[in-house]
């Protein structure tokens, strides 16, 4: 890849394994996530040319009456954030027809367009990635000594404790995953980070569909699903608790989380789907996330000791760290991320499912004899109440500590620490 406008200094990146497949299967590949995640570079990572619609006014004005000057250039061509000029997705989507070559253009997008029904026409031309903040394996705060993939194929795991120290967690939680802030202390980090909900607040979510918006609404939104992270609790509460001195109904809060999601700012875990031999009901409540828990952490005013004297706030913010890098170390493996939760109150904080049926359940826990030998206790009760005959043994039950060693235990259960973890 010498000949591509690839930065120097780039760190790759687990997606880039998904952007190389996707290339070599689809004339176009679109890489969607949230602004600051890291798409320009990883698509300049394998882009010859390049047009940057956020940074070149003329460029998008080109769109709607010389469209052939953003798309000629040497391919792969990177379209960097497309949805400032919406019109480029069909003729994208003409020029991937009419010459079907593979790898022929990356779109990038930091928000999904109001008009949708246009972005789904992509059909058999257009294959879309999912990129988020980078993985603690992707920081280097995690050796990656254990992957996703073994787990899923049930390897036996031994392994050592890792350097990082649970204040190395912490700290990592609290600058999250943004490459800009790699070299940040966890004190700065924060501060780009409430600029960055400041601008979230009052440009980007009225941008995303040109609808007016209440600044001062959204962003006590955005702290009432920072107070609830990884709880599925509902669109009422969310909105109850953001009222303040102004009320904030059921459907605002439902049309302002929406607004969000197509911001790629929160990304809810789905519930999982599964068979069951007892007569419980599974809940279908998604648990609500961030794209990155650092999010969580501005808009709560949090610190790392803030969040030392909180361990129950920490340990909800933790889990939400390691379903971020699940979901990343998943991606690869053509897996997704759930959680479970049925009418007996037995729950599992995250479900992997691969696509050929494959899964994990996983407890995460801060760590500690106790939090363990209890999680462990869970795991059990749920492998004996899901219907392997119809669902497949687990590959792996699954205990996910914030430091520690990684191994088997008696019991079937295994022991890993997030910073062990990895694609």
């Amino acid at each position: 890849m010498s000949d591509t406008l690839k930065p120097s200094g780039y760190t790759a990146r687990v997606t880039d394994a998904a952007v190389a497949a996707a290339l070599g299967a689809m004339p176009t590949v679109v890489i969607e996530g949230p602004r600051g995640c890291g798409k320009t570079w990883t698509g300049r990572r394998f882009a010859l040319s390049e047009v940057l619609f956020d940074r070149d006014l003329n460029a998008r004005r080109s769109v709607s009456v010389a469209p052939s000057l953003a798309l000629d250039g040497p391919e792969p061509r990177l379209l960097d954030e497309w949805q400032l000029a919406p019109e480029i997705w069909n003729q994208v989507r003409h020029a991937s027809d009419e010459d079907q070559r593979k790898g022929r253009f990356i779109l990038t997008g930091s928000a999904v367009p109001a008009d949708d029904i246009t972005r789904h026409s992509g059909a058999g031309r257009i294959a879309r990635v999912r990129m988020r903040p980078m993985s603690l394996a992707e920081t280097g705060e995690s050796t990656g000594d254990v992957s996703v993939g073994a787990l899923l194929d049930a390897a036996p795991v031994n392994a050592q404790r890792p350097e990082a120290s649970f204040n190395d967690v912490v700290d990592a939680l609290c600058r999250g995953g943004w490459p800009q802030l790699s070299d940040q202390s966890a004190a700065e980090a924060q501060l780009f980070l409430d600029n960055y909900l400041d601008d979230v607040c009052r440009t980007d979510v009225a941008a995303v569909d040109d609808v007016a918006r209440d600044p001062a609404g959204i962003a006590r939104l955005i702290a009432s699903v920072a107070r609830n992270i990884a709880t599925t609790t509902s669109f009422s509460k969310l909105a109850a608790e953001a009222a303040g001195d102004r009320p904030l109904n059921r459907t605002t809060a439902t049309e302002y989380l929406r607004a969000l999601e197509r911001l790629y700012v929160v990304e809810d875990a789905p519930a999982w789907r599964s068979h069951l031999r007892s007569r419980a009901t599974l809940r279908a409540a998604p648990k609500r996330h961030f794209a990155d828990p650092s999010l969580a952490v501005a808009a709560l005013g949090g610190s790392p000791q803030r969040l030392l004297a909180d361990l129950e706030a920490l340990g909800f913010l933790f889990e939400s760290l390691v379903i971020r890098d699940l979901r990343i170390y998943s991606q690869i493996n053509r897996a997704s991320v759930f959680h479970y939760r049925d009418s007996d109150q037995l729950e599992a904080d995250a479900v992997i499912e691969a696509r050929d049926g494959r899964w994990i359940a996983a407890e995460i826990k801060l760590g500690g004899e106790r939090d363990i030998e209890q999680a462990a206790q869970s795991l059990t009760r749920l492998r004996d109440k899901v219907d392997t005959s119809r669902t497949g043994e687990p590959s792996k039950l699954l205990i996910i500590t914030a430091t520690g060693y990684g191994y088997d235990r008696p019991d079937g259960t295994t022991v890993v620490p997030i910073t062990a973890l990895g694609p």
